[in-house]
């Protein structure tokens, strides 16, 4: 059968909403390639993440998207894992990011916030992506993990061959494989190094508390500092540069914001749905199973259309309309998937939350006059992390 839509063509790299209309409305599955689905509709994606019966298959042999590719070369450590390996070193990370750890580091978030936006202020036109989402994160991220601020501004080659990466091998050039691999190389060298040294003279932070409360290996310490300075970076990044272009776009939105700066809490949730920054996450069914009324073999790979999901109008009211309410207090919205749910649940998701809370309260309060100098920014070529490449935009106070 002829695929209706292709989600990942470039014609709708910019604007994917039709692609995802003409897949919802002619069926719940869809074969992609020989052994690989789309998944479209926001009931089936959210009961695939809830279903322990789907998992990644690395380490069992079965992962369609990157067939007899070594697991341990490839970022993101217990993110590739099943259960229990995924639930015993995921439990090992998670105290560092409890909503009481997070909340703990607001005040330095905002700092950072206020100075990327002071700064940018005074420059009058600045590139929003590179010069605020790209450095809020990054810098929030190495501060937990102690990485020293020298080192920060060296991870950019690194961070962005590996982020490209993060996508289908057979959606990658044999050079951008390479890229990846030596980016991940890069980073566990650094990171071997750094961990030597927490051992012998640990600080406050993440690293150094992961290497000395922990049996964590080596090796273990530097593929979890890879996973999320990658995971709580880049996409980070996106959720802060996609959420400032839908209010460019949409002043009216931005006028509620702007009235109430705090509201930011909830508008953020509705940035998430609305231009999702991991739009296709993927699932390998871990047994034969049956689903959407088809028979999936043990090693079937399914792509999580979470981006599609967020325009059904079977869980969202005007799905494609920004609504920055749509997440208040009282409101009866169902939650997205841009964290996903269930065993998978993105571990980094408060910090998230919090960066980009800030700095759009931070923005809303400090600069809300802003203009889009490019109101058609190219978007970055990675399908697994959406985002624009650049926002050119003029700031006042």
């Amino acid at each position: 059968m002829t695929l209706v839509a292709d989600p990942f063509a470039p014609e709708f790299r910019a604007d994917p909403a039709p692609a995802y209309q003409m897949l919802r409305e002619t069926g719940r599955l869809h074969e992609y390639r020989p052994g690989i689905h789309l998944v479209p509709h926001y009931a089936d994606c959210s009961a695939i993440f809830a279903d322990p019966a789907f998992g990644h298959g690395y380490f069992s042999g079965i992962n369609p998207f990157r067939p007899g590719v070594d697991p341990r070369t490839l970022p993101g450590s217990f993110l590739l894992m099943d259960p229990p390996d995924h639930t015993r070193m995921r439990a090992m990370v998670a105290p560092a990011f409890t909503s009481r750890a997070i909340a703990a580091l607001r005040d330095q978030v905002t700092r950072t916030a206020i100075a990327l936006l002071d700064n940018a202020v005074a420059a009058g036109e600045v590139d929003f992506v590179a010069d605020i989402a790209y450095r809020l994160p990054l810098t929030t991220i190495c501060t937990i993990l102690g990485i020293p601020p020298a080192d920060h501004a060296t991870f950019g080659i690194w961070a962005s061959a590996i982020s490209r990466g993060l996508d289908p091998d057979a959606l990658l050039s044999d050079n951008e494989k390479q890229a990846r691999t030596a980016g991940v190389l890069a980073f566990a060298e650094y990171f071997a190094d750094l961990i030597g040294r927490r051992r012998s003279a640990p600080g406050t932070d993440l690293l150094s508390g992961l290497a000395i409360e922990t049996d964590l290996t080596t090796k273990e310490l530097v593929d979890v500092a890879v996973l999320l300075l990658i995971a709580g970076h880049d996409t980070t990044m996106n959720l802060i540069a996609t959420g400032l272009l839908a209010l460019a776009r949409n002043p009216r939105q931005r006028e509620i914001l702007r009235a109430d700066p705090e509201s930011s809490r909830f508008a953020v949730e509705e940035f998430l749905r609305f231009d999702t920054p991991v739009p296709f996450p993927t699932r390998v069914a871990m047994q034969d199973i049956t689903f959407a009324g088809h028979t999936l073999p043990r090693g079937t790979g399914l792509i999580l259309l979470v981006g599609s999901a967020h325009r059904d109008p079977a869980a969202f009211t005007d799905p494609d309309s920004l609504d920055l309410t749509r997440f208040a207090p009282g409101r009866s919205t169902p939650r997205h998937l841009a964290f996903s749910h269930g065993p998978h649940f993105c571990i980094g998701a408060p910090l998230a939350r919090l960066q980009a809370e800030v700095l759009f309260t931070e923005l809303m309060t400090r600069a809300p006059d802003f203009d889009l100098l490019d109101p058609e920014p190219a978007y970055r070529a990675s399908v697994s992390m959406r985002g624009p490449q650049s926002l050119p935009i003029r700031l006042s106070r």
